[in-house]
């Protein structure tokens, strides 16, 4: 792939060609990993730019040492947002580089380059795939408003709300999963998320014109009807675009592309702001919450077979590929569970320092007593997403090892009891996460906790738990809770609940959706204060509360042995 990349150069009498991870609807999550196809880093994020005589690749802070090792070959690695390609070019005269505009915003193309080259829109289709064949498998399907708690009228009612108090005549909802938010329906576009890869636009008469693949709505369409919904193939969006009425028309300048943007201002006067959605989805109702807890607690019950499983069996004859199919094994245990949220992370030893390891033939590893196992999963159920990280011992861990689990222990306490109202936003509380390892000189190159949408994408926003997010956390919203801890080449410590948001703006806090035992045998409990130590005593009677009636009586009798 990368010889074809640069023929393209060749062809169009480029310097250069930007490949990004995401496809046209810029989600987190697609059915191609083009960075894959390309350098053979299987991350989750992350971009390439390949150039005459060099190959770069540009990845976050958990991704750099599974970069190096897979692409680090072929490739330079950068680590963003230390590194940019404007800081390569800077030295340059004015390289020409290409790129897809349906793969782009102008907003990112602006962070990756500010003005330091000359950028060219090329409609490559380098990365085609087989046209998709549309069966009862992959079609678009309705959630009924009481599993979600509000019906699709009552959000577009709200939505429009906000338009019209900032004068806006349309909006633009480029995001698959906002569409799918806005409409209370799911689909299967997309590997580890319930999203239908649909774009829409909203007018300001209410109306909403959906684009997309539409013979995979042939189950919902009267149903839609009702509610003033049209259907068009998402080629005709200029042709509708030039049948509405009104100035203005919103765009969201993070998924919004170069190329709509462009048709978009052919007509109309664009205002880029952060699509309204973002902020209405990221608060959940109460049935959502409640639904999420039931989730949790199907999930817990299969994370906590699957401990008591792994620490009973003789781990000689284990791999890190065997232990991620036994565990969904025991989620496939519940009638409501569907499939992952994401890919499962089981790195054993020195793979459990790379923060997003993927297991496969080439790196799988056997379990060793005298090595920590870093375990991060997640479903998706019938009602509820789910994330959650444990780090297992074998055998009696050094003296070291479980000063660092429990300085991650600490710093995971930190932010579960953490006063939101005083607090107000996540680079705060992801300070509190930190303090115990910033003490003795460590820290971690990944966000405390990631925003999590209710039966929806695992990552959402567009809150978080992290340096630079300064997004006031408000009730209902769901985050997740991971500190850990990375030692290059010997060892991964991660602890990770999800939390919610509960009490009123005088009184926030966080309350546990994801009840698991945590690891005893590497807690050092003189490192613990009073209240850390009923924090835990709390948290496993909870937990064995919770459980307990769905465990048998071996695995009941354990977990009754954490509280002790």
């Amino acid at each position: 792939m990368i010889n074809k990349i640069k023929n393209l150069i060749n062809l169009n009498n480029l310097d250069g060609y930007i490949v990004p991870k995401n496809d046209e609807f810029f989600t987190e999550y697609s059915k191609i990993n083009k960075l894959e196809i390309v350098a053979n880093f299987s991350g989750s994020a992350g971009f390439i730019l390949i150039l005459k005589n060099s190959n770069h690749l540009f990845v976050d802070g958990r991704y750099t040492i599974q970069a190096k090792k897979q692409s680090g070959k072929k490739f330079k690695i950068h680590e963003i947002p230390y590194e940019w390609p404007k800081d390569i070019l800077k030295n340059d005269a004015r390289l020409n580089i290409g790129f897809d505009p349906k793969l782009f915003t102008t907003e990112t193309l602006k962070i990756y380059f500010n003005n330091s080259c000359n950028l060219f829109p090329v409609d490559s289709n380098l990365f085609r795939t087989k046209a998709e064949i549309v069966n009862k498998d992959n079609l678009i399907y309705q959630i009924n408003s009481s599993v979600v708690g509000e019906s699709s009228k009552s959000k577009i009612n709200r939505l429009n709300k906000i338009l019209k108090s900032e004068k806006l005549d349309n909006l633009f909802i480029s995001s698959g999963e906002n569409v799918c938010w806005l409409l209370n329906i799911r689909g299967k576009d997309l590997p580890n998320s319930p999203i239908a890869n649909f774009q829409a636009i909203l007018t300001s008469n209410k109306n909403i014109i959906l684009f997309g693949n539409i013979k995979k709505l042939k189950n919902i369409k009267k149903e839609f009807l009702k509610n003033k919904i049209s259907f068009h193939e998402k080629d005709d969006f200029f042709k509708i675009l030039s049948s509405l009425k009104g100035k203005s028309f919103c765009i969201d300048s993070k998924t919004c592309s170069v190329f709509n943007e462009k048709l978009i201002n052919s007509k109309f006067l664009i205002k880029k702001k952060v699509d309204p959605i973002n902020d209405l989805k990221s608060v959940k109702n109460n049935t959502e919450i409640k639904n999420m807890i039931e989730a949790h607690i199907k999930d817990g019950v299969a994370v906590t077979k699957f401990l008591y499983w792994i620490k009973n069996s003789n781990i000689r004859k284990l791999d890190e590929i065997k232990v991620e199919k036994k565990l969904e094994s025991f989620r496939k245990q519940s009638k409501n569970y569907l499939f992952p949220s994401f890919s499962t992370i089981a790195g054993s030893g020195p793979n459990g320092a790379i923060i997003h390891y993927r297991s496969n033939k080439k790196s799988n590893r056997k379990l060793n007593k005298d090595h920590l196992l870093l375990v991060d999963s997640g479903g998706q159920y019938k009602w509820g997403t789910t994330d959650i990280t444990r780090t297992i011992s074998f055998s009696d861990p050094s003296k070291k090892t479980k000063e660092l689990y429990t300085r991650v222990l600490k710093g995971h306490i930190a932010v579960a009891m953490s006063k939101i109202d005083k607090l107000k936003n996540g680079n705060n509380i992801d300070k509190l996460a930190r303090k115990s390892l910033n003490s003795i000189n460590l820290d971690y190159r990944h966000g405390t906790g990631h925003g999590v949408g209710f039966f929806m994408n695992v990552h959402e926003g567009p809150q978080s738990i992290s340096k630079n997010n300064f997004i006031k956390l408000k009730k209902g919203m769901i985050v997740s809770n991971e500190p850990g801890i990375y030692l290059e080449n010997k060892l991964g410590i991660r602890i990770e609940n999800l939390v919610y948001i509960d009490g009123n703006n005088k009184n926030l806090f966080f309350k546990n959706l994801t009840f698991a035992p945590l690891e005893k045998d590497l807690i050092d409990e003189n490192m613990l204060t009073k209240i850390e130590k009923d924090y835990i005593f709390s948290y496993h009677l909870e937990t064995y509360s919770k459980l307990s009636a769905y465990l048998n009586n071996k695995e009941r009798k354990w977990l009754a042995k954490l509280i002790q």
